[in-house]
């Protein structure tokens, strides 16, 4: 018999997947690259810090950083990986940061991206054991898991020889089965029930077009039951998702930035990540995986 699922959100603060600003030095705003866009109102190459980054760290503008031309700020979540390096560099730097000399900051800086794609892998693994659909996956799900963990704990030096290919390469497979199983699940739960409920199903034109990958820009998915639809890598910019029921729908790497998903039921949703709700319109009615926190800008 699979074991039962594991709690999520203890699994989460046990593997420190939750960014914490205060155990990091503004990586984020150092280490990345911006490009003037709706996103970012400015250029700034990785490794120049962000012109309100303060002397303390923190965000001269973060209360008003989508006023200011700054909403990818808002999105963006390393998930943990930000307060790790800075630990991983400090015990290795004599407590030195970024800002003290340029073997620390060459060390932050190249450690952040691998980092983070690890912790992006060990997010998608909490979310397979937290669902019972994937209960057949489940034991090699928590092999991957602490192997995977292991990885994020090296010290900073072998996390920047660190290739997180071959990690994505073992993970992939096991995600990929339980986005299969919690998905047919899902389709056979909606079956049984006659099919019958609050939203309606999507018009065959639009069930062709629910594809990984698809080009869903500004699309009006508004009100329909997308249970179980493979969504991964789509394109929803702009998309009407208002008061739409997403059970069951791999997001995986989907772009909801500026998807309208005021009163949608995200709840059961898999592999959302937090930039993802970030990027999105959503209000007090939308329901999101308990794991998630509502973005401030949704009211």
């Amino acid at each position: 018999m699979p074991a039962p699922p594991t709690d999520r959100a203890l699994l989460l603060e046990q593997l420190d997947l939750r960014a914490d600003c205060a155990r990091c030095t503004g990586l984020c705003c150092v280490a990345l690259t911006l490009t003037r866009s709706a996103d970012f109102a400015i250029d700034k190459p990785s490794g120049t810090p962000c012109p309100h980054l303060r002397g303390d760290f923190g965000c001269g503008i973060h209360s008003r950083l989508r006023t200011s031309g700054f909403p990818g700020c808002t999105a963006y979540d390393c998930l943990g990986a930000g307060q790790r390096v800075t630990a991983a560099v400090r015990a290795v730097h004599d407590d030195a940061t970024w800002r003290d000399g340029d073997a620390a900051a060459r060390d932050a800086f190249a450690a952040l991206p691998a980092l983070t794609q690890l912790h992006e892998l060990l997010w998608y693994l909490t979310d397979v054991l937290a669902h019972p659909g994937a209960g057949l996956v489940h034991d090699d799900a928590r092999r991957a898991l602490a192997e995977t963990s292991a990885l994020a704990g090296l010290p900073a030096a072998e996390l920047l020889a660190l290739d997180a290919g071959p990690v994505r390469r073992r993970v992939g497979p096991l995600v990929d089965r339980a986005s299969a199983a919690v998905r047919a699940a899902s389709l056979r739960g909606r079956g049984s029930s006659s099919g019958s409920g609050p939203a309606p199903a999507p018009a065959p034109a639009v069930r062709r077009r629910l594809r990984p990958g698809a080009d869903l820009v500004g699309a009006s998915l508004r009100g329909l039951d997308l249970t179980g639809s493979d969504l991964r890598g789509a394109l929803l910019l702009g998309a009407d998702l208002r008061g739409t029921d997403l059970t069951a729908v791999d997001l995986l790497g989907a772009d909801l930035r500026g998807a309208d998903v005021r009163g949608a039921d995200l709840s059961h949703a898999l592999f959302l990540l937090p930039p993802q709700v970030g990027a999105a319109r959503g209000d007090t009615v939308t329901r999101l995986p308990s794991a998630l926190d509502r973005p401030p800008h949704w009211g």
